[in-house]
């Protein structure tokens, strides 16, 4: 029997897909408990019309971010903070410090996007890197003065 996974199912499908069970599995434990529905020419038109506006919306998530993406490149971000003597800084500057300033600017970045390699501490320049959509990344020149 064919039916529509309504539900990623372990060893049979992902949510989507079109599999041919048995029928006794089908009847008394997918369709059941609402993990499938049949697939007739109305289902597979319902998951084929789901599956074109999830594309749709993914490719429109993406543009947004290569939008933001070139907004944010060569950005230079400043962010003051106490030190001591040698420049050393108190602590070290955070992802959230920087999401912060870019706040700021006007361009709102989550501080789970921001690679810091390594922990800023001391004053000066330092190139970061952001991660928007997958594949998508801008990158920006953090300022620390005092």
């Amino acid at each position: 029997m064919k039916v529509i996974l309504q539900k990623d199912v372990k060893g049979t499908g992902k949510k989507g897909d079109v599999v041919n069970v048995a029928d006794g599995y089908a009847k008394n434990f997918l369709l059941k408990n609402g993990f499938a529905v049949l697939a007739n020419n109305s289902n597979l038109n319902d998951t084929m019309n789901q599956k074109v506006a999830k594309d749709y919306h993914k490719e429109q998530e993406r543009l947004r971010a290569k939008e933001l993406a070139q907004k944010i490149e060569g950005k230079v971000v400043s962010v003051k903070i106490k030190s001591g003597e040698n420049g050393k800084i108190f602590g070290s500057i955070t992802a959230k410090e920087i999401a912060d300033e870019l706040e700021k600017l006007g361009q709102g970045v989550d501080k789970r996007k921001i690679e810091i390699k390594e922990p800023i501490k001391y004053t000066g320049d330092y190139k970061l890197r952001v991660k928007l959509y997958e594949g998508v990344y801008a990158q920006f020149t953090v300022k620390v003065t005092i």
